[in-house]
């Protein structure tokens, strides 16, 4: 059965104080009141640096069974190495993120390539079968001319997803090249109206029997972790 997992880019946020945090929660109890309330979680933390062993299994403990984690993989395969040669770095990777992957609590790893990084589908061909079977990926392709039909095509071969990324300044098209869509909603604002709609494309998905993961923007104020909270209660 399909499943929708909800939730925002990062916890870590003492502006949601009050209205998602308690006023007098405790930073080091974030996660576990955000876990309390939402299933998933968008990790900017593996950006930058690998995971220890000691801060995964912190996670771990503060969630249920159930909850998903998200990684966005590191910018040296992004940023610096894209794809090229990266094979080693790769497994480095994601052999850091081994104890979520052991406690079924990975949830797909989201590759966010710069603007600046244009189309080479022979690159990407290449590094896509350097990729386990069985983790999840999304890609996130920020300049306009990674999006075509060859691409596409490329990415369903592996059955990697093609990141739904949507901001003010680009909105990918809402193509499926995996057995689960990956939604990165970053517009300035979501009323009603357009929330309804991501509540509607959610159970398209769902009923496709795909699973589904929807990550509100979320830094300035708690407005993308109570829209992520509405849209699990509503699907």
């Amino acid at each position: 059965m399909a499943q929708l997992f909800a939730g925002t880019s990062g916890f870590s946020y003492p502006a949601w104080k009050p209205a998602f945090y308690p006023q007098k929660l405790a930073a080091n109890r974030f996660l576990e009141h955000y876990a309390s309330r939402l299933n998933s979680v968008e990790v900017n933390y593996t950006f930058r640096q690998l995971p220890s062993a000691k801060t995964l299994e912190g996670w771990l403990a503060q969630t249920a069974p159930g909850f998903s984690f998200s990684c966005k993989a590191h910018m040296k395969l992004t940023h610096i190495l894209r794809m090229h040669d990266a094979g080693g770095f790769t497994e480095v990777f994601l052999r850091a993120l081994e104890p979520l992957r052991a406690a079924r609590r990975l949830g797909p790893v989201l590759f966010q390539f710069p603007p600046t990084f244009k189309a080479d589908p022979a690159r990407l061909a290449a590094y896509l079968p350097q990729l386990p079977g069985d983790i999840r990926f999304a890609f996130e392709f920020r300049n306009p001319s990674w999006l075509n039909d060859e691409v596409y095509s490329i990415l369903k071969s592996h059955g990697v997803a093609l990141c739904l990324a949507e901001s003010d300044k680009l909105e990918v098209p809402k193509v499926f090249t995996a057995d689960f869509g990956y939604f990165r909603l970053r517009k300035g604002d979501y009323d009603a109206a357009a929330r309804a709609a991501v509540a509607g494309q959610a159970r398209e998905l769902l009923d496709s029997v795909r699973d589904a993961y929807v990550y509100f923007k979320h830094e300035e104020d708690p407005n993308g972790a109570l829209w992520a909270e509405e849209l699990i209660r509503s699907v």
